[in-house]
């Protein structure tokens, strides 16, 4: 059977092809965090894709637009962070947003794109200015993407004939309307990732 991959390993294999550069990314600490906007809604479009064509699904971690990864490690989250993260949401509200526009990042991943994106951007700078040692993507990348990824291919070949079929499946399915109410703060301590806490967005 295949390895499974943990969240770490799928983004090294994402930002450095080269197996030269993957394993510092790759040999990082097993227990990790991540803080997203769980978005169920885009189940019966991105589900049937992320599982096939995007590991970290099969580690726990469900439809999502990520707004901080990677974040501490599990066993270094405490009150203290649990608060200062509670009261950080509490000064931004809930987000309607859409999913409708079909998308990549150069590293051939195939998304969703939220709008408005801003606030997702907003929220993750929000975090960041929380936490300045946990920059967006590890640092990894300049711009932030808000995004919710529906597959993660080998090659551009890949690419084009899953971003194909993902047009056919998804035809008449988009958009696909959301509203984000809270984020929650997942963690693979126990093996898989699952959620640990969740922040309401506004009061």
């Amino acid at each position: 059977m295949p390895r499974k991959q943990r969240l770490c390993d799928v983004l090294a294999e994402a930002i450095f092809p080269n197996r030269k550069f993957r394993w510092i990314v790759s040999f990082m600490s097993s227990y990790e965090s991540a803080l997203v906007v769980l978005v169920p809604e885009s189940d019966a479009v991105v589900g049937s894709f992320r599982d096939r064509y995007d590991p970290s699904a099969a580690e726990g971690v469900p439809a999502h637009i990520t707004l901080l990864y990677p974040f501490k490690s599990p066993d270094a989250i405490d009150d203290a962070t649990l608060r200062k993260l509670s009261n950080c949401f509490l000064g931004h509200g809930p987000i309607q947003f859409s999913l409708s526009a079909m998308r990549r990042l150069p590293t051939a991943v195939l998304y969703l794109a939220p709008q408005p994106d801003e606030p997702f951007r907003q929220l993750t700078l929000a975090i960041w200015s929380l936490f300045p040692q946990f920059p967006p993507y590890g640092g990894k990348w300049p711009e932030i993407v808000p995004h919710l990824t529906a597959a993660q291919l080998a090659n551009e070949q890949q690419f084009t004939a899953v971003a194909e079929e993902f047009a056919k499946a998804s035809h008449g399915k988009l958009p696909i309307d959301a509203i984000a109410t809270e984020v929650a703060l997942m963690d693979n301590w126990s093996g898989r990732w699952t959620v640990r806490a969740t922040f309401s967005l506004g009061t």
